[in-house]
Protein backbone atom coordinates (compact mmCIF):
# COMPACT_ATOMS: atom_id res chain seq x y z
CA UNK A 1 0.00 0.00 0.00
CA UNK A 2 1.34 3.79 -1.18
CA UNK A 3 0.77 6.86 0.59
CA UNK A 4 1.16 10.31 -0.28
CA UNK A 5 1.58 12.72 2.56
CA UNK A 6 1.85 16.40 1.80
CA UNK A 7 2.43 19.80 4.14
CA UNK A 8 4.46 22.48 4.33
CA UNK A 9 5.60 21.87 7.70
CA UNK A 10 8.39 19.34 8.20
CA UNK A 11 8.16 18.35 11.46
CA UNK A 12 4.57 16.95 10.45
CA UNK A 13 5.78 15.39 7.53
CA UNK A 14 8.39 13.48 10.06
CA UNK A 15 5.88 12.22 12.28
CA UNK A 16 3.60 10.67 9.56
CA UNK A 17 6.45 9.63 7.60
CA UNK A 18 7.61 7.66 10.44
CA UNK A 19 4.23 6.32 11.67
CA UNK A 20 3.13 4.93 8.66
CA UNK A 21 6.14 2.98 7.49
CA UNK A 22 6.30 1.44 11.15
CA UNK A 23 2.73 0.74 9.66
CA UNK A 24 4.11 -1.53 7.03
CA UNK A 25 2.90 1.76 4.13
CA UNK A 26 5.41 2.48 1.35
CA UNK A 27 5.31 6.35 1.79
CA UNK A 28 6.13 9.03 -0.12
CA UNK A 29 6.14 13.17 1.10
CA UNK A 30 5.81 16.50 -0.34
CA UNK A 31 6.14 19.74 0.65
CA UNK A 32 4.29 22.13 -2.11
CA UNK A 33 1.63 21.77 -4.23
CA UNK A 34 3.29 21.57 -7.41
CA UNK A 35 5.86 18.61 -6.64
CA UNK A 36 2.78 16.85 -4.82
CA UNK A 37 0.91 17.05 -8.25
CA UNK A 38 4.27 15.46 -9.64
CA UNK A 39 4.89 12.80 -7.03
CA UNK A 40 1.38 11.75 -7.39
CA UNK A 41 1.43 10.94 -10.96
CA UNK A 42 4.73 9.35 -10.84
CA UNK A 43 4.16 7.55 -7.34
CA UNK A 44 0.59 6.66 -8.11
CA UNK A 45 -0.40 6.32 -4.29
CA UNK A 46 -3.24 4.12 -2.84
CA UNK A 47 -4.96 7.19 -0.35
CA UNK A 48 -3.33 11.09 -0.15
CA UNK A 49 -2.76 12.42 2.61
CA UNK A 50 -2.81 16.39 2.58
CA UNK A 51 -3.25 19.76 4.63
CA UNK A 52 -5.22 22.37 3.78
CA UNK A 53 -3.18 25.37 4.27
CA UNK A 54 0.36 25.32 2.46
CA UNK A 55 1.92 28.94 1.02
CA UNK A 56 2.35 28.73 -2.77
CA UNK A 57 5.46 27.96 -3.94
CA UNK A 58 7.06 29.49 -7.03
CA UNK A 59 7.52 26.95 -9.41
CA UNK A 60 8.70 27.15 -12.82
CA UNK A 61 6.09 24.04 -14.29
CA UNK A 62 3.50 25.87 -12.47
CA UNK A 63 2.19 27.56 -16.14
CA UNK A 64 1.85 24.04 -17.46
CA UNK A 65 -0.51 23.30 -14.58
CA UNK A 66 -4.61 22.66 -15.88
CA UNK A 67 -5.70 25.65 -13.17
CA UNK A 68 -4.89 28.37 -11.01
CA UNK A 69 -3.50 27.62 -7.28
CA UNK A 70 -5.50 29.06 -4.48
CA UNK A 71 -3.16 30.21 -2.30
CA UNK A 72 -5.86 30.46 0.38
CA UNK A 73 -6.54 26.59 0.45
CA UNK A 74 -4.27 25.20 -1.62
CA UNK A 75 -4.46 21.34 0.02
CA UNK A 76 -7.86 21.88 -2.10
CA UNK A 77 -6.41 22.14 -5.46
CA UNK A 78 -4.53 18.58 -4.88
CA UNK A 79 -7.93 17.15 -4.87
CA UNK A 80 -9.26 18.94 -7.55
CA UNK A 81 -6.88 17.39 -9.31
CA UNK A 82 -7.24 13.86 -8.60
CA UNK A 83 -10.93 13.75 -8.87
CA UNK A 84 -11.72 16.37 -11.28
CA UNK A 85 -8.99 16.68 -13.69
CA UNK A 86 -7.48 12.91 -13.14
CA UNK A 87 -11.06 11.67 -12.57
CA UNK A 88 -9.25 8.92 -9.77
CA UNK A 89 -11.13 7.24 -7.18
CA UNK A 90 -7.89 7.53 -5.30
CA UNK A 91 -9.45 8.43 -1.28
CA UNK A 92 -8.04 11.59 -0.09
CA UNK A 93 -7.88 12.25 3.52
CA UNK A 94 -7.26 15.88 4.95
CA UNK A 95 -5.45 16.94 8.05
CA UNK A 96 -5.29 20.68 8.74
CA UNK A 97 -5.92 22.76 11.57
CA UNK A 98 -8.35 24.94 9.77
CA UNK A 99 -11.77 24.95 11.12
CA UNK A 100 -13.55 27.50 8.57
CA UNK A 101 -16.82 25.60 8.02
CA UNK A 102 -16.78 26.58 4.48
CA UNK A 103 -13.36 25.50 3.63
CA UNK A 104 -14.35 21.56 4.77
CA UNK A 105 -17.79 21.29 3.31
CA UNK A 106 -15.90 22.53 -0.08
CA UNK A 107 -13.18 19.56 0.49
CA UNK A 108 -16.48 16.87 1.36
CA UNK A 109 -18.29 18.54 -2.11
CA UNK A 110 -14.74 18.05 -4.23
CA UNK A 111 -14.83 14.17 -2.92
CA UNK A 112 -12.32 13.74 0.14
CA UNK A 113 -13.25 10.88 2.52
CA UNK A 114 -12.08 12.01 5.65
CA UNK A 115 -11.27 15.41 7.20
CA UNK A 116 -9.53 15.91 10.21
CA UNK A 117 -8.65 18.16 12.53
CA UNK A 118 -5.53 19.02 14.52
CA UNK A 119 -4.40 18.58 17.42
CA UNK A 120 -4.55 14.78 16.64
CA UNK A 121 -2.78 11.52 17.69
CA UNK A 122 -0.57 9.39 15.44
CA UNK A 123 -2.75 6.19 16.82
CA UNK A 124 -6.28 7.99 15.51
CA UNK A 125 -4.13 8.80 12.00
CA UNK A 126 -3.48 5.15 11.64
CA UNK A 127 -7.06 3.53 12.80
CA UNK A 128 -8.34 6.11 9.82
CA UNK A 129 -5.84 5.39 7.17
CA UNK A 130 -6.18 1.56 7.84
CA UNK A 131 -10.13 2.10 7.41
CA UNK A 132 -9.71 3.83 4.22
CA UNK A 133 -6.85 1.50 2.69
CA UNK A 134 -8.62 -1.75 3.80
CA UNK A 135 -5.63 -3.15 4.88
CA UNK A 136 -5.53 -5.82 7.41
CA UNK A 137 -1.93 -6.97 8.06
CA UNK A 138 -0.77 -3.75 9.05
CA UNK A 139 1.25 -4.52 12.62
CA UNK A 140 0.21 -3.10 16.06
CA UNK A 141 2.30 0.39 17.00
CA UNK A 142 1.40 2.02 19.80
CA UNK A 143 0.74 5.85 18.69
CA UNK A 144 -1.92 7.31 20.97
CA UNK A 145 -0.26 9.34 22.90
CA UNK A 146 1.93 11.23 20.20
CA UNK A 147 0.17 14.42 19.13
CA UNK A 148 0.63 16.47 16.19
CA UNK A 149 -0.61 20.12 17.40
CA UNK A 150 -2.29 22.62 15.51
CA UNK A 151 0.75 24.34 14.97
CA UNK A 152 4.61 24.12 14.80
CA UNK A 153 6.24 25.98 17.22
CA UNK A 154 9.75 26.93 17.32
CA UNK A 155 10.90 27.13 21.61
CA UNK A 156 14.49 28.12 22.76
CA UNK A 157 16.17 27.02 25.62
CA UNK A 158 18.91 29.27 26.96
CA UNK A 159 21.18 27.21 29.03
CA UNK A 160 24.51 28.13 30.78
CA UNK A 161 25.94 25.25 32.97
CA UNK A 162 22.82 23.03 32.82
CA UNK A 163 24.21 20.06 33.27
CA UNK A 164 22.44 18.45 35.95
CA UNK A 165 18.56 19.83 34.76
CA UNK A 166 19.46 18.60 31.42
CA UNK A 167 19.88 14.97 32.46
CA UNK A 168 15.77 14.92 32.95
CA UNK A 169 14.19 13.22 30.57
CA UNK A 170 11.33 15.37 30.59
CA UNK A 171 12.59 17.29 27.07
CA UNK A 172 13.17 14.13 25.44
CA UNK A 173 9.11 12.64 26.86
CA UNK A 174 7.98 16.33 25.79
CA UNK A 175 9.02 16.38 21.94
CA UNK A 176 8.28 12.26 21.76
CA UNK A 177 4.45 12.92 22.51
CA UNK A 178 4.10 16.57 21.08
CA UNK A 179 5.36 16.85 17.83
CA UNK A 180 4.64 19.48 16.53
CA UNK A 181 7.55 21.50 18.94
CA UNK A 182 11.20 21.96 18.05
CA UNK A 183 13.64 22.29 21.26
CA UNK A 184 16.40 24.49 20.01
CA UNK A 185 19.02 24.38 23.12
CA UNK A 186 21.47 27.19 23.09
CA UNK A 187 24.88 26.63 24.68
CA UNK A 188 25.80 29.91 26.51
CA UNK A 189 29.43 29.29 26.75
CA UNK A 190 28.82 26.62 29.90
CA UNK A 191 32.00 25.81 31.68
CA UNK A 192 30.70 22.50 32.47
CA UNK A 193 29.94 19.50 30.19
CA UNK A 194 26.46 21.12 29.25
CA UNK A 195 27.61 21.00 25.62
CA UNK A 196 28.53 17.31 25.94
CA UNK A 197 24.74 16.68 27.75
CA UNK A 198 22.87 18.36 25.00
CA UNK A 199 24.46 16.60 21.76
CA UNK A 200 23.63 13.29 23.36
CA UNK A 201 20.22 14.54 24.02
CA UNK A 202 19.46 15.86 20.21
CA UNK A 203 20.98 12.37 19.03
CA UNK A 204 18.27 10.57 17.78
CA UNK A 205 15.72 13.62 17.89
CA UNK A 206 17.63 15.95 15.15
CA UNK A 207 14.38 17.16 13.53
CA UNK A 208 12.69 17.89 16.75
CA UNK A 209 15.75 18.71 18.91
CA UNK A 210 18.81 21.08 17.81
CA UNK A 211 21.50 22.77 19.49
CA UNK A 212 23.38 26.21 18.68
CA UNK A 213 26.61 26.56 20.34
CA UNK A 214 28.13 30.23 21.78
CA UNK A 215 31.88 29.31 22.22
CA UNK A 216 32.14 32.57 24.77
CA UNK A 217 29.07 33.10 27.67
CA UNK A 218 27.25 36.12 26.32
CA UNK A 219 24.43 36.68 28.86
CA UNK A 220 20.92 34.55 28.84
CA UNK A 221 19.63 38.19 26.28
CA UNK A 222 22.49 37.22 24.28
CA UNK A 223 21.44 33.63 23.83
CA UNK A 224 17.89 33.97 23.25
CA UNK A 225 18.71 36.60 20.85
CA UNK A 226 20.65 34.34 18.92
CA UNK A 227 18.61 31.46 19.11
CA UNK A 228 15.38 33.23 18.35
CA UNK A 229 17.10 34.60 14.79
CA UNK A 230 18.24 30.88 14.23
CA UNK A 231 14.44 29.79 14.21
CA UNK A 232 13.32 32.56 12.62
CA UNK A 233 15.01 30.95 9.51
CA UNK A 234 13.36 28.18 8.78
CA UNK A 235 9.37 28.60 7.53
CA UNK A 236 7.53 25.64 9.25
CA UNK A 237 7.27 27.68 12.51
CA UNK A 238 3.96 29.17 12.95
CA UNK A 239 5.11 30.95 16.27
CA UNK A 240 8.62 30.99 18.13
CA UNK A 241 9.18 31.54 21.56
CA UNK A 242 11.78 31.01 24.44
CA UNK A 243 11.87 29.18 27.60
CA UNK A 244 14.10 28.79 30.43
CA UNK A 245 15.84 25.35 31.33
CA UNK A 246 15.45 25.24 34.58
CA UNK A 247 11.40 24.60 33.95
CA UNK A 248 9.83 27.05 36.45
CA UNK A 249 7.28 27.66 33.94
CA UNK A 250 6.73 24.26 32.43
CA UNK A 251 5.42 22.83 28.97
CA UNK A 252 1.69 22.82 29.78
CA UNK A 253 1.62 26.16 31.21
CA UNK A 254 4.10 27.01 27.83
CA UNK A 255 1.07 25.25 25.57
CA UNK A 256 -1.28 27.22 27.19
CA UNK A 257 0.50 30.51 25.86
CA UNK A 258 0.78 28.82 22.33
CA UNK A 259 -3.33 28.11 22.77
CA UNK A 260 -3.60 31.73 23.61
CA UNK A 261 -1.62 33.45 20.69
CA UNK A 262 -3.07 30.81 17.97
CA UNK A 263 -6.80 31.73 18.55
CA UNK A 264 -6.00 35.55 19.09
CA UNK A 265 -4.78 38.84 17.29
CA UNK A 266 -2.00 39.11 20.04
CA UNK A 267 1.58 39.00 18.59
CA UNK A 268 3.24 38.19 21.47
CA UNK A 269 2.25 36.35 24.58
CA UNK A 270 4.28 36.58 27.58
CA UNK A 271 3.80 34.27 30.78
CA UNK A 272 2.96 36.59 34.12
CA UNK A 273 3.96 35.03 37.35
CA UNK A 274 0.75 37.55 38.87
CA UNK A 275 -0.97 34.64 40.62
CA UNK A 276 2.03 33.48 42.17
CA UNK A 277 3.45 37.19 43.20
CA UNK A 278 4.72 37.34 46.33
CA UNK A 279 3.41 33.64 46.95
CA UNK A 280 7.38 32.11 47.25
CA UNK A 281 8.86 35.26 49.00
CA UNK A 282 6.01 36.15 51.63
CA UNK A 283 8.91 35.42 54.47
CA UNK A 284 11.05 37.23 53.22
CA UNK A 285 9.84 40.61 53.44
CA UNK A 286 12.52 42.41 52.36
CA UNK A 287 13.13 40.73 49.22
CA UNK A 288 9.37 40.94 48.51
CA UNK A 289 9.71 45.17 48.82
CA UNK A 290 12.28 45.18 46.08
CA UNK A 291 10.45 42.52 44.18
CA UNK A 292 7.60 44.68 44.11
CA UNK A 293 9.69 48.20 44.15
CA UNK A 294 11.47 46.97 40.45
CA UNK A 295 8.15 45.99 38.97
CA UNK A 296 6.55 49.55 39.90
CA UNK A 297 9.66 50.94 38.25
CA UNK A 298 9.41 48.98 34.84
CA UNK A 299 5.66 49.86 34.75
CA UNK A 300 6.82 53.45 34.80
CA UNK A 301 9.34 52.67 32.18
CA UNK A 302 7.10 51.11 29.89
CA UNK A 303 4.52 53.18 30.47
CA UNK A 304 2.48 49.97 30.08
CA UNK A 305 0.50 48.60 32.92
CA UNK A 306 2.13 45.25 32.75
CA UNK A 307 2.34 43.11 36.54
CA UNK A 308 5.57 40.79 35.67
CA UNK A 309 8.13 40.91 32.39
CA UNK A 310 10.34 39.03 33.80
CA UNK A 311 8.83 35.20 34.08
CA UNK A 312 11.08 33.76 31.22
CA UNK A 313 8.35 32.72 29.33
CA UNK A 314 7.37 33.93 26.01
CA UNK A 315 5.93 33.24 22.70
CA UNK A 316 5.07 35.35 19.71
CA UNK A 317 4.61 35.65 15.88
CA UNK A 318 8.23 35.00 13.53
CA UNK A 319 7.20 39.25 12.64
CA UNK A 320 7.85 40.12 16.22
CA UNK A 321 11.70 38.43 15.95
CA UNK A 322 12.34 39.79 12.84
CA UNK A 323 11.62 43.24 14.45
CA UNK A 324 12.90 43.34 17.68
CA UNK A 325 16.11 40.92 17.63
CA UNK A 326 18.13 41.90 15.13
CA UNK A 327 20.33 44.04 17.18
CA UNK A 328 21.72 42.82 20.37
CA UNK A 329 20.16 44.08 23.81
CA UNK A 330 21.93 46.34 26.21
CA UNK A 331 21.25 44.39 29.28
CA UNK A 332 21.81 40.58 30.07
CA UNK A 333 18.46 40.00 32.08
CA UNK A 334 16.53 42.52 31.34
CA UNK A 335 15.56 42.35 27.84
CA UNK A 336 12.18 40.93 28.05
CA UNK A 337 12.05 44.59 28.91
CA UNK A 338 13.27 45.78 25.89
CA UNK A 339 11.20 44.24 23.40
CA UNK A 340 8.11 45.88 24.83
CA UNK A 341 10.15 49.24 24.70
CA UNK A 342 11.37 48.10 21.22
CA UNK A 343 7.76 47.16 20.17
CA UNK A 344 6.42 50.68 21.46
CA UNK A 345 8.65 52.48 19.34
CA UNK A 346 7.80 49.79 16.43
CA UNK A 347 3.82 50.52 16.49
CA UNK A 348 3.15 53.17 18.80
CA UNK A 349 2.66 52.44 22.48
CA UNK A 350 -1.80 52.08 21.97
CA UNK A 351 -0.91 49.36 19.18
CA UNK A 352 1.77 47.30 21.12
CA UNK A 353 -0.55 47.35 24.21
CA UNK A 354 -3.14 45.52 21.76
CA UNK A 355 -0.35 43.12 20.52
CA UNK A 356 0.82 42.06 23.45
CA UNK A 357 -0.80 39.72 25.72
CA UNK A 358 0.09 39.16 29.68
CA UNK A 359 -1.27 35.66 30.75
CA UNK A 360 -1.11 34.59 34.35
CA UNK A 361 0.56 31.38 34.74
CA UNK A 362 -0.99 28.35 36.81
CA UNK A 363 2.39 27.26 38.19
CA UNK A 364 5.54 28.77 38.70
CA UNK A 365 8.19 28.12 41.21
CA UNK A 366 11.71 29.60 41.28
CA UNK A 367 14.33 26.56 41.05
CA UNK A 368 17.53 25.99 42.88
CA UNK A 369 20.34 28.74 41.78
CA UNK A 370 17.71 30.76 40.00
CA UNK A 371 16.79 33.59 42.34
CA UNK A 372 18.45 36.98 41.67
CA UNK A 373 20.91 38.31 45.09
CA UNK A 374 19.97 41.38 46.78
CA UNK A 375 23.44 42.75 45.15
CA UNK A 376 22.17 41.98 40.93
CA UNK A 377 18.57 43.75 42.56
CA UNK A 378 19.78 46.56 43.19
CA UNK A 379 22.10 46.54 39.90
CA UNK A 380 18.71 45.52 37.86
CA UNK A 381 17.42 49.41 39.50
CA UNK A 382 20.44 50.79 37.34
CA UNK A 383 19.96 49.25 33.92
CA UNK A 384 16.42 50.18 34.05
CA UNK A 385 17.48 53.28 34.05
CA UNK A 386 19.78 52.90 31.48
CA UNK A 387 16.90 51.07 29.10
CA UNK A 388 14.82 53.80 29.84
CA UNK A 389 17.40 56.69 28.63
CA UNK A 390 18.01 54.54 25.60
CA UNK A 391 14.77 54.19 24.23
CA UNK A 392 13.14 57.16 25.02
Amino acid sequence: MKILIIDDQELVLLSLDKCLTDLGYEVKSSNNVFDAIAQYDAFSPDLVIADINMPVLADENAKDLPFTVNDTAAGLEIVKYIKNIKKHDTPVMILSGNNDEDIILKGFELGVSDYMKKPLSLGEIGARVKRLTGSNTIPQVDNSNRMIQNNCIGVVIPCYNEEERLLSEEFKKFVHSNLGYHLCFVNDGSKDNTLSVLQELSKGNEHRISVYNCEKNGGKAEAVRLGMLHLAKDNQFNYIGFLDADLSTNFEDFNDLVNTISNSKYKIVSGSRINRMGADIAKESARKIISQGINFIIRKTLGMDFKDTQCGAKIMHKEIVEKTFQKRFLTKWLFDVEIFMRMKKIYGKKEAINLICEKPLNRWVHMDGSKLSFKDSFKIIGQIGHIAVHYK
